[in-house]
């Protein structure tokens, strides 16, 4: 609990549908939430400045869907990009902050820290965070940090050899038949032609599924190299057939390269749920506040 003197943190975690804002310091010390629907940018964003506006904190962390210029010397740092959500693209983010202290990452970079901080990562130096929902997203900590480059993991949208015979087309607009395009729900409801809580538990659009999520986390065993993975969201997390499915595959996929050895020796606990469960992108987005936090006191 809060010992009275730790500063209050405030979180925003921007979901495609949906967006919590949240007060506190950590998982145990969680003083409000508020949960509102993602509509148009204006409508959203002054929702969102009325809930921090009766918030006394010291500092603010955003966990946003993506893409987002998370470049300091950009000028258009803080604003999300070429996203597919529509009319959010070239919205700026940072100005929620008021003048306070604020990090700016995306939800799954944020969830991926929150789960090393207080989850499933604790003790570990490089891990994965994966969300599978209406979207898949990626967040890869190496060395204790976010992995940067040409911008931040998109993941989710590299494309992953398909089952033979599969002409399935995929859903992603940008890319078709991506990790996003052939896992995500609304790919796997489009494959079954059905709603997602209507698909039977052993209908071959789980599989075809779970097949295209383990060769993503192939992709990650040999390039970002986490010690963990941890896969929540929606799908992966409200099917309890996706999990060992993806275990299997992955560890057929592997073949005994590399490190597949170890990993096969103890797959149910190298692929797992996130420790911190729907709560991991909320307390992200308090993870980045944590970080603001200790850099203003530098």
């Amino acid at each position: 609990m809060n010992d009275g003197q730790t500063p209050l943190l405030a979180g925003v975690e921007l979901g495609g549908t949906k967006i919590i804002c949240i007060l506190g310091t950590g998982p145990e010390d969680v003083r409000e939430r508020v949960e509102l629907p993602t509509g148009a940018p204006d409508a959203t964003l002054a929702a969102i400045a009325d809930v921090l506006a009766r918030w006394d904190y010291a500092a603010l962390g955003i966990g946003t869907f993506g893409p987002v210029d998370l470049d300091p010397a950009s000028p258009t740092y803080g604003f999300i990009t070429n996203t597919p959500k529509p009319g959010w693209q070239g919205t700026p983010l940072l100005g929620l902050a008021s003048g306070r202290p604020v990090a700016i990452d995306t939800d799954v970079n944020g969830a991926a820290l929150a789960e090393g901080l207080w989850g499933g990562a604790q003790g570990l130096t490089s891990w994965a965070y994966i969300t599978v929902g209406t979207g898949i997203g990626v967040g890869s900590i190496v060395a204790g940090q976010p992995l940067r480059g040409l911008g931040h993991s998109e993941a989710g949208h590299v494309r992953v050899s398909r089952v033979p015979g599969d002409s399935f087309p995929g859903t992603c607009p940008f890319h078709g038949d991506c990790v996003e395009g052939l896992a995500n729900g609304p790919s796997i409801e489009a494959r079954a032609g059905m709603r997602g809580r209507d698909i039977p538990l052993d209908h071959e659009a789980w599989a075809f599924a779970a097949d295209a999520l383990a060769i993503l986390c192939h992709g990650l065993v040999f390039t970002s190299l986490p010690q963990r993975i941890l896969m929540g969201g929606g799908v992966a997390m409200g099917q309890p057939q996706m999990l060992p499915m993806i275990r299997a595959r992955l560890i057929e996929s592997l073949n005994g390269y590399s490190a597949a050895a170890q990993i096969a020796d103890r797959m149910d606990d190298y692929l797992v749920h996130p420790a911190l469960g729907a709560d991991a992108g909320p307390l992200g987005a308090l993870a980045l506040a944590q970080q603001a936090l200790a850099r203003s006191a530098n």
